[in-house]
């Protein structure tokens, strides 16, 4: 017996099985964080630009929960290593997966799934709760991140100076944006 993906309802409405919902969902959220990504203002000090990316981390998973927020993370990483342009200033390759802002790049998979395992459990529902849960996902990002730019060849003294400090005004700026679009997606 085959399982119809799409199909209509009896009342003449287009539907979709969930299995592909979901896939839709993670491809779409893997599509934000990409087109946010572009949203980059270069450092002249960092090899770390400050991008919207983390903006479309939270929000993909807060909205898609851990798991679905989580796999986006790694599909938009995906087609980053395959040769499409997703990467902040319009980057591409493996090697990028690998260079200075590796740790920032796999540390969006952690606080993805961070910020959606607090979604699921009801912690980005009031605004307050929602912005610390924001701001728990985005400095865990920059602590992943500078930990390997740290190792990559520059010492923590260093790391903090071009890949944390200048980036924590931003993250509580993205945090509260963050925090008020949760928010009111959840009351819609």
């Amino acid at each position: 017996m085959k399982t119809k993906i799409i199909s209509f309802n009896n009342s003449g409405i287009l539907s979709i099985d969930d299995r592909t919902a979901n896939i839709f969902s993670v491809i779409i959220g893997s599509l934000l964080i990409g087109v946010l990504a572009q949203v980059s203002i270069p450092i002249p000090f960092s090899p770390v630009p400050i991008t919207g990316q983390t903006i479309g981390v939270v929000l993909v998973g807060a909205l898609l929960g851990s798991k679905k927020g989580a796999l986006s993370v790694l599909c938009y990483l995906s087609e980053g290593a395959m040769g499409i342009p997703v990467f902040a200033q319009m980057k591409a390759g493996a090697h990028v997966l690998v260079g200075p802002t590796a740790g920032y790049l796999w540390g969006f998979v952690v606080a993805a799934f961070l910020i959606g395992y607090l979604a699921e459990n009801g912690l980005t529902s009031k605004p307050l709760h929602s912005f610390l849960s924001c701001f728990a996902a985005t400095t865990l990002i920059l602590i992943l991140g500078t930990i390997y730019l740290a190792a990559f060849k520059i010492g923590l003294s260093e790391a903090l100076v071009m890949g944390f400090y200048p980036f924590l005004v931003g993250d509580v700026i993205k945090s509260t944006a963050c925090a008020v679009l949760i928010t009111s997606i959840r009351k819609i």
